[in-house]
């Protein structure tokens, strides 16, 4: 065979895939569509090339300390979530051992949080969704016992902090329920049982807690609120409930705070959500909501999908979705057991106090958290300094590659601004030590600029 002769199935137009380096084809050398689609096919490692180039431009999750979420997983899981992202969650005829391994975890996390009824409890994309099915629960409840009680059901309100993740609005204004926002001020970033009681009436569908506050990592006085609860119950009548948000410690508070009583051995605790993709260890997203028993999931909220003869209920408010996150929760809940997780939650809150303390010798910085509760605290620069922000520290911190956010508190101690560091699994005190460097750097950085106007506040805190 000559040069000149053609080779036997090559067809010229693959030449430029096939001989031309990378960055020298075609499609590597034009600038492609952005909003609509391209006229022609592209080579499949082209559109990676391409795509994997454009997303250098996000930060690197292992340095932002900012998302709760799980940035790092073991590759074995890797493997499994790889293998299931065809199979669809919803269809549980289709996939019963799927479905099995989420009935499964809903035991587990019941058990977990010492549910007297375990297996009453549903995935979800997140807290947020679960949230919206715990806050449903709790409305369809109310309105049961208001309608058995022959009185009006059109005014309900839920007991809420301002410091709640922005879903619990969204459900009060969606679900028309009237928030009973408990007010934030400075030095005080959780509720308490006294201003709980103070806003409840017989139109109240529940009270929310929150087990490890966004703002700053802290629990709120559960225990108290629910004695406080249980005695206004007493005198009134009332059946007012309990939710605990545990979106962030309801993977720790077993392990670091096993005395601790949040759950379910508190009788007016009737739901839980909780996120497996945060400390439960698990990539995006995957959230758990569980019931202390039957009663607490009024029935016509439930759908009944038959499958193999059998009954499956479901309670969601998405269909379909993969079913990889839940395989991936139960390889963890395999993986570690209650050994590894307390393991794992050790170390993290070991690194996290390791940091804050460190922060806190720092001249010019004041701890708002320590980290002790779960590894996630904030800290704010002393009142008498006023030449530089947070606002400054974090955005200098960026230049050394560290996503820290600062943000300014819930209405009422908007005042105080704050940056707040979260420790997750993937994140080693050796990192930790680094971060600690970069942060005196940047204090150096800023120190002598005494003549600067600090940076404002940012939007507020989307958390």
């Amino acid at each position: 065979m000559t040069d000149k002769q053609p080779i036997q199935g090559f067809n010229a137009d693959d030449a430029d895939a096939v001989l031309a380096p990378a960055y020298a084809r075609r499609g590597m050398q034009q600038a492609i569509p952005k909003n609509r689609l391209p006229e022609h096919e592209m080579a499949p490692d082209t559109v990676y090339q391409l795509i994997h180039d454009e997303l250098m431009l996000d930060g690197n999750s292992r340095l932002n300390m900012a998302t709760f979420v799980t940035t790092w997983m073991e590759p074995q899981a890797e493997k499994l979530m790889t293998e299931a992202f065809d199979k669809n969650l919803i269809d549980k005829d289709e996939y019963p051992q799927t479905a099995e391994i989420e009935t499964r975890c809903i035991n587990i996390v019941s058990n977990l949080f010492n549910a007297p009824e375990p297996g009453v409890g549903a995935s979800a994309i997140g807290s947020s969704e679960a949230v919206m099915l715990a806050g449903m629960a709790l409305k369809w409840r109310w309105r049961a016992r208001r309608q058995a009680e022959g009185k009006p059901t059109d005014k309900p309100n839920l007991i809420l902090g301002a410091n709640v993740q922005v879903v619990w609005e969204k459900f009060c204004r969606y679900w028309e329920i009237e928030p009973r926002y408990i007010p934030m001020r400075k030095g005080r970033y959780v509720i308490s049982a006294e201003e709980v009681t103070a806003r409840t009436d017989e139109q109240t569908i529940g009270v929310v807690a929150i087990l490890g506050t966004t703002f700053t990592g802290e629990f709120e006085p559960i225990e108290a609120i629910h004695e406080a609860l249980v005695e206004q119950n007493a005198k009134t009548g009332w059946q007012i409930p309990m939710h605990i948000d545990a979106a962030s410690g309801g993977f720790v508070a077993p392990f670091l705070h096993p005395d601790l009583k949040w759950d379910f051995r508190l009788p007016l605790v009737k739901s839980i959500n909780v996120s497996g993709h945060k400390y439960g260890l698990v990539y995006p997203g995957i959230g758990w909501v569980v019931w202390r028993g039957q009663d607490d999931l009024p029935d016509d909220l439930v759908f009944h999908v038959n499958y193999l003869g059998g009954d499956m209920p479901t309670f969601t408010l998405n269909f379909s979705r993969p079913g990889n996150q839940v395989v991936a929760q139960y390889y963890n809940f395999l993986r570690l057991g209650e050994a590894g997780y307390r393991q794992i939650m050790e170390a993290l809150r070991d690194t996290a106090m390791m940091l804050s303390s460190g922060i806190a010798e720092i001249g010019p910085f004041e701890l708002v958290s320590d980290g002790s509760a779960i590894p996630v605290f904030a800290f704010k620069l002393r009142d008498e300094i006023n030449h530089y922000s947070v606002f400054d520290l974090s955005d200098k911190l960026r230049e050394f590659g560290w996503q820290v956010p600062a943000y300014t508190m819930p209405e009422d101690a908007e005042e105080v601004a704050v940056l707040r560091i979260v420790v997750r699994e993937g994140f080693s005190e050796d990192m930790g030590q680094m971060l600690l460097d970069d942060i005196k750097k940047a204090v150096t950085h800023f120190e002598p600029l005494t003549d600067r106007a600090p940076k404002p506040p940012a939007p507020q805190f989307a958390h």
